[in-house]
C-alpha cells in the first residue's frame, strides 16, 4: 500500500492537514473529499486502488476534523470546506500541470464536492459522489428544531455489512464520537439549501453510488439532490443490500472498478 506525505496550509479558519498518495507517473489527479466526522486516513485501501489505477491522490481533513485544527467537527459556513478543497486542488495543479482532475466525495463530502462543481467544476473532469448528503438529509431535519444535542453515537452497524468496518471506526481516535455542534447542523441545512437552489453541473460527468439499504444517509433522499444537479452526463449504481460505506463495504471491490471503470469511461485509457 502506498505510504501518504502530508503538508499543511493555512485554511480558512485555521491550519488545514492534507494527504497525497503519489503515483510515480500519474495520468491524473484524484480528489478525495471526506465525510462527516472522519478523516482522509480511513481512504488508504481507495487511494491505493486509484494509485494503481494511474492517479496521484490527495485530499484534506476538513476544519475541525482529523488532523486539521479547530473545534471538533465545527464548521460555520461549508463555503469554507469548499475553498479549503479548492487549494488543495490548485496545489495539485501546481505540481501536476496539464493533468486532468476528478473529484470524489462521500458523505458530507459528496455535498462539499457537489458545491465544489457548482463553483470551480469547468476544472474537474469528472465528479464521483458516494453516498452523498444532498438533497435533504433526515439526521440534519430531525436535530435542527433541538436545542441540546443528543450524546448518543452513531450505529456503526449503519456504515458496513463488514463488522469489522466498525470497530476499526469506534477505535480510531482521529474520528469524532461525540455528538453535532448546533451551529454544524444548522451550516449542513444551508448547504443543502444552497446546493439545490443553485441548480445542475451541466455536462459535468457525474458517477452516483449509493448503498440501497443505507439508513444513514437515506437513497431517496438523496435522489432530491441529485435530481436538482443531475445534467445529460450522470451515471448512477446502487448496490444491493449495502449500507452507507460503498467503499468499505463487502463488495468494495466491485465499487472501485465501477469508479475506475468511469475514469477510464471519460479519460480514455
Amino acid at each position: 500500500m502506498v505510504t501518504p506525505t502530508t503538508w499543511e496550509f493555512a485554511g480558512t479558519r485555521g491550519a488545514v492537514t492534507a494527504r497525497v498518495w503519489a503515483a510515480p507517473e500519474p495520468r491524473y489527479v484524484a480528489v478525495l473529499v471526506h465525510g462527516y466526522g472522519e478523516h482522509l486516513g480511513r481512504y488508504g485501501h481507495v487511494a491505493d486502488a486509484l494509485v494503481r489505477h494511474g492517479a496521484t491522490v490527495c485530499g484534506p481533513d476538513h476544519m475541525g476534523h482529523g488532523l486539521s485544527a479547530g473545534e471538533r467537527v465545527l464548521v460555520e459556513d461549508y463555503e469554507d470546506v469548499v475553498a479549503d478543497v479548492h487549494t488543495v486542488v490548485e496545489a495539485a495543479r501546481g505540481d501536476h500541470p496539464g493533468l486532468p482532475v476528478v473529484m470524489i466525495g462521500h458523505s458530507m463530502g459528496g455535498l462539499v464536492a457537489a458545491r465544489y462543481a457548482q463553483l470551480h467544476g469547468a476544472g474537474l473532469a469528472l465528479l464521483a459522489l458516494s453516498g452523498p448528503v444532498l438533497g435533504r438529509w433526515h439526521v440534519v431535519e430531525e436535530l435542527l428544531p433541538l436545542e441540546e444535542m443528543p450524546t448518543d453515537p452513531i450505529d456503526t452497524a449503519t456504515l458496513s455489512r463488514d463488522p469489522a468496518v466498525g470497530l476499526a471506526y469506534s477505535a480510531d481516535p482521529l474520528v469524532w464520537h461525540g455528538p453535532f455542534r448546533k451551529r454544524t447542523v444548522r451550516a449542513l441545512d444551508a448547504a443543502l439549501r444552497r446546493v439545490n437552489e443553485h441548480g445542475s453541473l451541466g455536462a459535468l460527468p457525474v458517477l452516483y453510488v449509493h448503498g440501497e439499504a443505507d439508513r444513514l444517509v437515506r437513497p431517496e433522499d438523496s435522489r432530491v439532490g441529485v435530481e436538482a444537479v443531475r445534467g445529460p452526463g450522470l451515471t448512477e449504481r446502487l448496490y444491493p443490500g449495502a449500507r452507507h460505506e460503498v467503499f468499505n463495504e463487502t463488495n468494495r471491490d466491485e465499487v472501485l472498478a465501477d469508479v475506475t471503470a468511469f475514469i477510464d469511461r471519460v479519460l480514455g485509457g
